[in-house]
């Protein structure tokens, strides 16, 4: 197949390559003349939103990057923060989220497969995987086959890979019936001395491919992810990967091989926009050009043009720059691997990306246009107005009653269903499953452990923005601490609407204005993440825009593993006390909408400082062994918190009277629970409210909470509880 000519680029094929008039006019001025079919592909691709992030670069510059702890922040494939003893933790999160709803299997599959890329090719063993998912009204027609499918990927590729899936959330809100979330985390280990960049630098140097061979597959992949969703979704089922974890597994041994070796010079996962992104951040970041020809490429299907091949997303694929002369020795090992290895090109001095193709220069663009000087919007933003504080709250119709709905309900039912289909102890390491505040993962060979998690709570962003971005860090931060990690560093994945209407990008500002606060107030430097906009749907049935949802993936670290605290309560009689100061908000709170139906008022106010001080007495307390179980207290507020903790435990509570609604279901902040062993004095500032012990919790028997609490997932799904 021969390239189009210069003349067949229309109006229609570049408004079908999602430019705007004005961006086409950057385009013919950067290049000073017309591009033909390929170069438009490849400026559509690295203009997109997914991949320039030109409607948030302007704002994600004001979050706090750096600290003693951090190594390397954003800008490279993955963050990574320095754990002790030559040691590093690389992880990042990225969304899949367009995919997922058009083919949830292969979605969820391979942006888990496309995340583990990101923080093996620095050089980290991967260690742990965990996900953040959003969606729509359980009883939707879609929402049980988008269930199964997401959740079937994520355990099908992570089990089949070999890396352990350790925590992550669920929420559901009908903002999600025409846009699901499918977020994926990777947190890997590697040894500081061993760690690699992108940067492609040595004029002559050979650029290798490495992995599986190039397909259709995911072609205008990263600019489907960068627009919302028509009534044709169906029709983009041809952009999304198809992912193969066998060949993920080879390929991590096989590029871990290389990397024990001094043979490469810089190292490139070819994610979204597959070797059009790869190649031009390996060059712009270097300041280098780069020639690629063409017809060495490994493709598995006939006739594919340069088009095709360079904005396929085809799946574990890897592009690194090596040192002259390593090429046999390279090749060898991922032929030992039965993977493709082949030389594609070679590294310029001329600032250009130069495609080669049957005797013919195909492309020839400057570099610097396609990536630093892509364009960047300040666009227009409204702030979300300030809900009136809650009015006329209505009474409960008994603590225990409502306890026992809350259990039941979609955002606080157990994900026992679902963790349970992913492998969660394959490495041997995994401290603390699925279930608790954060997962803990042992480092091998070491007393030391990473405790991780995702959180966010987007009914609080969507009704304050900054309050809700202060939070969603807070509470990352809150659940690190329960289980006595100290916190090092946090990787996002911001999740917004369309950015074009100004309402929309005033959320993200507001969010990333209090995720900023409060990262800067409790040293929690943001090293790595991901921005994925236009998540809205105009499909029938489905909403418009999603809830505005900043998940924040983040970890710490324990210097003992073994000393790691739980939830689950340990003995009868032990005194339960209360870190933090009760208020009774119930604005946005899941019981006022769950059981009064209404979703209005403010979220609860975030006093960071108030924050750091508890989760500073908190995390000495389990240091010291003063408390013998914790758990922070979050969505449905103290008393669902008592009764996860009387579940994990098999023990009930003995409780003083919590009069109302307020204080038993208020989601005030910068809360803990601790339990206390006889003997052991109450800390300062904490109040004592009741007695573990017992087979009931306000009055409701644990054998109903658990009943409520595991059931939702199975009724859902129509099958039995796994195991």
């Amino acid at each position: 197949m021969t390239q189009p000519s210069a003349s067949a680029i229309t109006p229609q094929i570049v408004a079908d390559h999602g430019f705007s008039p004005e961006e086409y006019e950057r385009v013919l001025h950067a290049m000073g003349r017309e591009p033909n079919i390929t170069e438009l592909g490849i400026f559509s691709v690295m203009w997109s939103e997914h991949c320039s992030y030109k409607s948030s670069r302007l704002h994600l510059k004001k979050l706090p990057t750096t600290g003693p702890q951090v190594i390397c922040g954003p800008g490279e494939n993955a963050g990574v923060v320095d754990i002790g003893d030559g040691q590093a933790a690389i992880f990042k999160m990225e969304s899949h989220n367009h995919p997922s709803y058009i083919e949830p299997y292969q979605g969820a599959a391979t942006g888990v497969g496309g995340i583990l890329r990101d923080v093996f090719t620095m050089g980290a063993r991967p260690i742990a995987n965990l996900n953040a998912l959003r969606f729509g009204r359980p009883d939707h027609p879609r929402m049980r086959h988008l269930i199964s499918g997401v959740v079937s990927g994520i355990g099908g590729y992570g089990n089949c890979v070999g890396v352990p899936t350790v925590g992550g959330e669920v929420n559901f809100h009908p903002a999600y019936d025409g846009n699901i979330l499918v977020n994926a985390m990777t947190v890997g280990i590697a040894d500081t001395d061993k760690i690699f960049y992108s940067a492609a630098s040595g004029v002559g140097n050979p650029i290798v491919y490495v992995g599986s061979k190039t397909g259709r597959d995911g072609i205008h992949g990263a600019t489907m992810a960068s627009a919302d969703f028509g009534e044709d979704s169906e029709a983009k089922r041809p952009t999304v990967q198809v992912g193969d974890p066998f060949t993920e597994k080879l390929l991590i041994e096989a590029c871990l091989e290389l990397m024990a070796s001094d043979a490469i010079v810089a190292i490139q996962d070819m994610g979204a926009a597959g070797l059009t992104s790869s190649s031009v951040e390996m060059a712009s970041k270097g300041g280098v050009g780069i020639e690629l020809d063409m017809d060495a490429v490994p493709c598995r299907e006939t006739g594919m043009t340069p088009y095709e091949m360079m904005l396929s997303e085809s799946q574990e694929r890897m592009l690194m720059v090596l040192k002259p002369g390593r090429e046999d020795f390279a090749e060898a090992i991922f032929r030992k691997w039965e993977l493709d290895f082949a030389v594609i090109g070679r590294v310029t001095e001329t600032g250009h990306m130069v495609l080669t193709w049957q005797g013919e220069t195909v492309a020839d663009i400057p570099l610097a246009p396609l990536a630093d000087e892509a364009p960047l919007y300040d666009r227009p933003h409204v702030p979300t107005p300030k809900r009136a504080p809650l009015a006329d709250v209505p009474e409960s119709g008994g603590v225990g009653a409502d306890l026992l709905r809350l259990m039941a309900s979609p955002d606080i039912a157990s994900r026992r269903w679902i963790w349970e289909q992913y492998d969660h102890m394959v490495g041997a390491d995994t401290v603390q499953r699925p279930g608790g505040d954060a997962a803990v993962v042992r480092v091998h060979g070491t007393p030391k452990g990473l405790a991780m998690t995702t959180d966010c709570t987007p009914r609080y962003c969507f009704a304050d923005p900054v309050e809700g971005g202060r939070q969603a860090v807070a509470e990352a931060w809150r659940n690190l601490t329960a289980v006595g990690a100290t916190p090092l560093a946090v990787t996002n994945c911001l999740n917004f609407a369309n950015p074009q209407r100004p309402e929309i990008m005033g959320q993200i500002v507001g969010c990333l204005e209090g995720m900023s606060e409060a990262c800067i107030a409790l040293d929690f430097p943001i090293v790595s993440g991901n921005v994925s906009l236009y998540n809205e749907s105009k499909a029938t049935g489905g909403g418009s825009a999603i809830l505005p949802t900043p998940a924040i993936g983040a970890i710490g670290l324990l210097a003992d593993w073994t000393k790691s605290a739980t939830i689950a309560f340990k003995s009868a009689g032990e005194t339960i006390a209360l870190i933090g100061e009760t208020r009774g908000h119930l604005g946005q709170s899941l019981w006022l909408r769950e059981i009064a139906g209404r979703e209005d008022g403010p979220p609860p106010p975030v006093d960071l400082a108030t924050e750091r001080a508890n989760g500073d007495m908190v995390r000495t307390l389990i240091q010291s062994g003063a408390v013998s179980a914790v758990h922070d207290v979050s969505d449905g507020g103290l008393l669902v918190a008592i009764a996860e903790m009387a579940l994990a435990g098999n023990i009930g509570a003995e409780l003083t009277l919590l009069d109302g609604a307020g204080p038993a279901f208020g989601e005030d902040q910068a809360r803990y629970l601790v339990t206390l062993p006889a003997g052991v004095p109450l800390p300062e500032g904490a109040t004592a409210i009741g007695v573990t012990g017992g087979e009931s919790v306000a009055g409701v028997p644990l054998a109903d909470l658990r009943t409520a609490h595991e059931g939702f997932f199975p009724t859902l799904m129509g099958r039995a509880a796994l195991g």
